[in-house]
């Protein structure tokens, strides 16, 4: 049997008038009007906006809510941090206020070690009320080891956006995982796929359109994975290999892609790593597909470099835009100017950048959302880089 849904109004027996029909349309076609809503009457993010599509990036957010374990210093917490803290929430407004239709994270979404009691301790506090929005990427603080505390190896990264198992009787199924000293500590054991990609073996790419856009979420923590950050290494061939495949079958004109740790460093104290390096096969894959932009994190500065070829010369023909936006508010990090092909930088301000992609060509719009205390004396109170360029297309489009 059909069934029909009614209004209450049609229900109770009762009709409504010409005149509330005609305000009823008049206010729709204001809305239509104004760009800000399209067909219905949800604000953001429950209906997507009459524009083109907009991503918002940023990575290294969240510092580590106290107190401090294992080896950790109290300066590792954010525990009565004004600044962290403060910043933190500076740039979760600043994505709220851009009202985006994705949220690129990219990488070291919570410090130290990114356990699941952290993320909800401190990153869900602010960033979680646009979690479903999110497509992340791991950083090194989602798998290794760091500042004393034993890594977890992306369980607690893959709980939080895919959720965990669960017993018969609705307890968590967990992973135990041994410290430096023999203790032991458990993770909820992640659901094998979900918002963060797949989780059993720690892979965690994927890929998804976004408008005409192709993007594609790639993990490059690697160290600890089976061979290593070796491109002949079973777990790291393994992702480049579905990245060929994906990127032959991409048929977009537009390709962004983005992970942690950059191939092309702009700050001091963080050199090229075995990640970065090992990034280099992805930078050959990507150019030789025609991407335009590929997004990093974990040097706590934002810098824009102009487009380049895998081996860093620069190539305004095919070359591949480089963006670092790390200063999703955990700490900032000091800016070599030097470096070759940085345009423009700057490592005095917490803030999020904003793309919007348009068929064929995008826009960038990084603002600051809060100056770093310590900044010298005289640094501008903010600061914004923007610009906009033309797909190249990809290798399916010709040269």
């Amino acid at each position: 049997m059909n069934r029909r849904l009614y209004g209450r109004g049609q229900r109770a027996g009762l009709a409504l008038t010409v005149g509330a029909v005609a305000v009823a349309a008049l206010a729709s076609s204001v809305l239509a009007a104004s760009g800000f809503f399209s067909g219905n009457h949800n604000p953001w993010p429950y209906h997507a906006m009459s524009r083109p599509p907009v991503l918002a990036a940023v990575g290294d957010v969240s510092c580590q809510p106290g107190p401090p374990v294992e080896g950790e210093k109290a300066s590792d917490v954010c525990t009565g941090d004004t600044t962290r803290n403060a910043a933190q929430t500076a740039t979760a407004n600043q994505i709220e206020q851009m009202q985006p239709d994705l949220v690129a994270i990219l990488g070291d979404e919570q410090y130290q070690a990114g356990r699941y009691e952290d993320f909800m301790g401190s990153y869900d506090r602010t960033y979680g009320a646009f979690k479903f929005l999110q497509r992340p990427a791991p950083g090194n603080h989602e798998f290794y080891t760091s500042h004393g505390e034993t890594g977890d190896n992306g369980d607690g990264y893959f709980d939080y956006y895919n959720g965990f198992q669960l017993n018969p009787d609705g307890s968590p199924v967990t992973d135990s995982f041994t410290t430096a000293t023999g203790s032991t500590f458990t993770q909820p054991k992640p659901r094998p796929l979900g918002q963060a990609g797949p989780a059993t073996n720690a892979d965690g790419w994927y890929s998804y359109d976004l408008g005409t856009w192709h993007i594609i979420s790639l993990n490059i923590e690697c160290a600890i994975q089976p061979g290593g950050c070796s491109t002949n290494g079973s777990w790291f061939a393994s992702e480049t290999n579905w990245l060929a495949q994906d990127l032959a079958s991409d048929h977009a004109q537009c390709t962004l892609a983005y992970w942690h740790q950059p191939t092309f460093n702009a700050s001091e104290g963080v050199t090229s790593s075995a990640e970065g390096e090992a990034a280099d096969a992805w930078w050959q894959l990507l150019y030789q597909h025609g991407a335009d932009v590929v997004l990093n994190g974990h040097d706590h500065v934002y810098a824009r470099f102009a487009p380049m070829n895998p081996g860093g010369t620069v190539d305004t023909r095919k070359g591949i835009r480089e963006f670092i936006v790390g200063t999703g508010g955990e700490s900032l990090d000091t800016v070599i100017p030097a470096t070759p092909n940085l345009v423009t930088w700057a490592d005095q301000y917490y803030g999020v950048m904003k793309l919007t992609l348009d068929q064929s060509s995008y826009s960038w719009d990084f603002e600051s959302s809060l100056e770093n205390p310590g900044a010298p004396a005289g640094t501008p109170a903010t600061y914004s880089d923007t610009g906009n360029a033309r797909c190249h297309g990809s290798a399916h489009f010709g040269d």
